[in-house]
């Protein structure tokens, strides 16, 4: 169902990959409440995926954009103005990557410069889309960022490696820098912990139909689903949260203020 909730409002949506991606959801429901946008992601994840497709279906331009370089977000930056008209409504973070966790390297024993890239592509980055929009002028008032984290940020996941630091980091810059973005150019900053969901790049977590499992049955509403992820987006994306700022929201069907659940319990006492 759409509300229309977007009309007139443009951004830019980085991550989205093909289908199981929060990022294309996103994209897809953005576009049903009327927004515009362009899409973005890095040469070599776009050869990977379908974001053609979804540029077709949306009706939107993509730009290739390695969100680690600022020379290649500052052009970012300065063409999707010009393909939209003005300044930006929107930006949805949804990028993360870990080389240890894809190597398999443990908590442990890290590769330290994998480590590094990890943290550049999956934290720093927030920064410096933030930091090109914010020097450019680029948001109008208003405005509204999002960055999709994860609940290892505050607890320990142990396979989650190094993606939980990357995603503390992130949720600390979301903070930081929305201070002063609102401050300065009534933007709000805000970054949501969403339930573990079996996108591309999650499933390549050790484990991680385990974690799916576990958070299903501890959480009463059950997981959170990448078009439940899309939704919220949106309504962070309207003028219906303008005051909104500075959170980590959880949409996680209340896995976050669960201590346990009878359906956990069971599986420890030997009831079905």
């Amino acid at each position: 169902m759409s509300y229309n909730l977007l009309k007139g409002k443009k951004g830019i949506i980085f991550g989205a990959l093909d289908s199981n991606s929060i990022a294309w959801k996103t994209a897809e429901r953005v576009h049903e409440e009327g927004g515009q946008f362009v899409l973005t992601n890095a040469p070599v994840a776009m050869r990977m995926g379908q974001i053609n497709e979804l540029a077709e279906k949306t009706g939107s331009q993509v730009i290739p954009a390695d969100a680690t370089s600022v020379e290649d977000l500052q052009k970012l930056v300065e063409q999707s103005m010009e393909i939209l008209g003005g300044k930006i409504d929107f930006v949805l973070h949804s990028i993360g990557m870990s080389i240890n966790v894809r190597k398999g390297n443990h908590y442990t024993n890290q590769n330290y410069d994998w480590t590094q890239k990890g943290t550049d592509v999956s934290a720093m980055s927030f920064h410096k889309v933030m930091q090109t929009l914010y020097k450019a002028d680029a948001m109008n008032e208003w405005g509204s960022i999002v960055a999709l984290s994860y609940m290892a940020a505050q607890r320990v996941f142990p396979d989650y490696n190094d993606m939980a630091d990357n995603k503390a980091y992130l949720e600390s810059i979301a903070r930081s820098f929305g201070y002063f973005f609102g401050r300065d150019k009534k933007v709000r900053v805000n970054t949501i912990s969403q339930s573990p969901t079996p996108t591309t790049a999650g499933s390549g977590v050790k484990g991680f139909d385990g974690f799916i499992a576990y958070a299903d049955k501890m959480s009463p509403l059950g997981n959170a689903t990448a078009l439940d992820c899309a939704n919220y987006c949106v309504t962070l994306f309207s003028d219906l949260t303008k005051r909104v700022t500075l959170q980590n929201l959880y949409n996680d069907g209340g896995f976050s203020n669960m201590g346990v659940s009878d359906a956990v319990m069971s599986t420890f006492v030997g009831e079905e």
